[in-house]
């Protein structure tokens, strides 16, 4: 076998631990089934029940700044596999509780770091061990892991809680996926380093494009950036999660698990496609395209009552959503480098915690109007901005030190 198979088999071994450890973190998801079975009995309010996982959201978003340096600096299989230990653990205490204060810290805090600590080293491994030109396509696969992990997570977490209960199935969860993104950790590696290069017939080394943190945090792009990703995020959380109640409101038909599936598939088969696109067509050309087709949705769903058309279109707005996820990491690479990769895509993700917030809004909108429309209107609206930003950027020089 020759060295650039041997490079390629253990490229795709990496990408493919990587895409199994987000399919495990995708545990996330399991609280829209947990926390509608909490008994009544723990005496829990609808608000105490979104708390917990709008907390891991934004520690998982957060947490991916100093993971991601950590990341960067001691390798991805070590902070990995804290990341599973994080999670596993925060999902086995949790077991023992029935308070909002010990879930929001079990789940929110100690799980939420475990997502941030293990999904911050499953993308830079993979995508250093293949040419640029397959960036998009690599990040696509890896994240479509997450995307994808609702397609079993929610119909398991209910199919356990209806046999041993929610204490129970947390303890399940908890050892099962401690388990597996440990062993899966001990997959992912970075290739050897390279010499650096230098200039012809010269010692000096060639400048590289890699900025530090304080370099990102000087350019206007990562602030543009990072505001496109809170619109994007933000636009596709604000619906997703009420798409179901839009069906059935509009259309008078009870999807349930169907919907939730068919959203999984949409969101991981956007990841693979926009990133395999993006490496064709460009990064900036492909988010505006996904972004342009998100704002059409957002503007048109409100008028649809065919259960046929509004389950077509939550495929393609779950697809225009996971986009995103793929997209927004090839930039960041291609814009700041690949060597401090896992801290600068840290930072610019922390616009998607921003932007679950909005998913807020929705609920918020549909109790004081009795209607979804101003939400979807609302979503339309911030991914008009997000397009008219993305034609001010482009990518930045690194400044001689």
């Amino acid at each position: 076998m020759s060295p650039t198979e041997q490079t390629s088999n253990r490229g795709w071994i990496v990408t493919l631990a990587g895409t199994g450890i987000n399919l495990a973190l995708g545990v996330l998801y399991s609280w829209s089934v947990i926390s509608k079975k909490i008994p009544e009995s723990w005496g829990w309010n609808e608000a105490e029940k979104a708390l917990p996982y709008t907390i891991a959201c934004l520690v998982f978003a957060f947490m991916m700044v100093p993971a991601g340096k950590l990341q960067d600096r001691f390798g991805p299989r070590l902070i990995a596999s804290l990341g599973g230990l994080f999670t596993g653990l925060g999902l086995i205490l949790a077991y023992q509780f029935n308070s909002v204060a010990m879930y929001v810290l079990c789940f929110g805090v100690l799980a939420g770091t475990g997502f941030g600590f293990g999904y911050s080293s499953t993308t830079p491994p993979a995508i250093k061990w293949f040419p640029p030109a397959k960036t998009g396509m690599i990040a696509g696969i890896v994240v479509a892991g997450f995307g994808l992990a609702s397609v079993y997570i929610a119909p398991l977490a209910q199919y356990l809680i209806g046999l041993y209960g929610v204490p129970t199935t947390m303890l399940i969860f908890g050892i099962s996926f401690l388990i597996v993104v440990v062993i899966l950790a001990q997959f992912l590696k970075n290739p050897p380093k390279a010499a650096p290069a230098t200039q012809p017939g010269t010692t000096t080394p060639v400048k590289t494009g890699d900025f530090l943190v304080a370099q990102v945090l000087s350019t206007y792009q990562f602030y543009v950036l990072w505001l496109m990703y809170a619109f994007n995020a933000g636009a596709g959380l604000m619906v997703i999660g009420k798409l179901a109640k839009v069906v059935s409101f509009q259309a008078s038909y009870e999807a349930g698990f169907k919907l939730v599936a068919l959203l999984a598939i949409g969101n991981a088969g956007g990841r693979i496609l926009a990133g395999m696109l993006s490496d064709r067509l460009g990064r900036i050309r492909t988010l505006q395209l996904f972004t342009l087709f998100q704002a059409i949705l957002m503007f048109l769903t409100p008028f649809v009552d065919s259960a046929l058309v509004l389950v077509f279109f939550a495929i393609c707005i779950g697809m225009n959503y996971g986009s995103n996820l793929s997209v927004f990491p090839s930039i960041t690479k291609d814009f700041f480098g690949l060597k401090n990769f896992g801290v600068n895509y840290g930072l610019v993700f922390t616009a998607w915690g921003v932007g679950s917030l909005l998913a807020l809004v929705s609920g918020i909108v549909y109790d004081r109007t009795g209607s979804f429309q101003l939400a979807f209107f609302l979503a339309g609206a911030l991914l008009i901005v997000s397009i008219i930003l993305s034609f001010t950027i482009k990518k930045p020089k690194l400044a001689e030190a």
